[in-house]
């Protein structure tokens, strides 16, 4: 369980925060840049959220709560074989993103050209959380060139990029209110 019982620390004043597992890092780090970007991410969600309907918004809650896994999983380093109990993203979260994938592009219109970002003001925002989702995946990714990673948390933010860009869709009117790509010319 989290207690706070005040918001500042001063700890962090001289450029370095405390990771899950007590170690201290700049506030530059990898690590630190993956995992900050998996907040900005789920503020973006969060935003998106207060624009959708019900079904949308209900699938976001939870992804909302998974990204804190996310972050929980990222702020303490992997060690081999050291057997802590530390939370850490699952299978079945990513198997959660792919069925609920699944049961939104069941009902979309067939895609005949590249979707612009926009739409609904729903939409956009999904858009806008997809291209966060992507970004954090990069810095993840980067993680992972020098220290060990969870994959299952590359994995599951690879699969929520896609769901969002299938919700942007829906909160189109299941794709009839897409903006498409026409090269060369002007969206319609």
């Amino acid at each position: 369980m989290v207690y706070l019982d005040r918001i500042y620390t001063r700890s962090g004043d001289a450029g370095e925060t405390s990771l899950g597992d007590g170690s201290r890092v700049p506030k530059t780090s990898r690590r630190i840049v993956a995992y900050g970007a998996v907040d900005e991410l789920n503020a973006m969600i969060g935003a998106a959220r207060a624009a959708t309907g019900e079904e949308i918004a209900a699938n976001l809650a939870t992804i909302q709560n998974d990204l804190f896994d996310v972050g929980a999983d990222l702020c303490v380093p992997e060690a081999d074989g050291d057997g802590s109990e530390s939370l850490r993203v699952t299978s079945e979260q990513v198997s959660w993103l792919e069925t609920t994938i699944d049961t939104f592009t069941d009902r979309l219109e067939p895609l005949t050209s590249f979707v612009l970002p926009g739409g609904s003001p729903a939409a956009a925002a999904l858009h806008q959380a997809r291209t966060v989702c992507r970004r954090a995946e990069i810095e993840v990714l980067r993680l992972t060139e020098h220290e060990t990673v969870n994959n299952q948390v590359v994995i599951y933010l690879n699969r929520l990029s896609d769901l969002l860009f299938v919700v942007a869709r829906s909160a189109n009117d299941d794709g009839r209110d897409d903006v498409l790509w026409v090269p060369g010319g002007q969206p319609k």
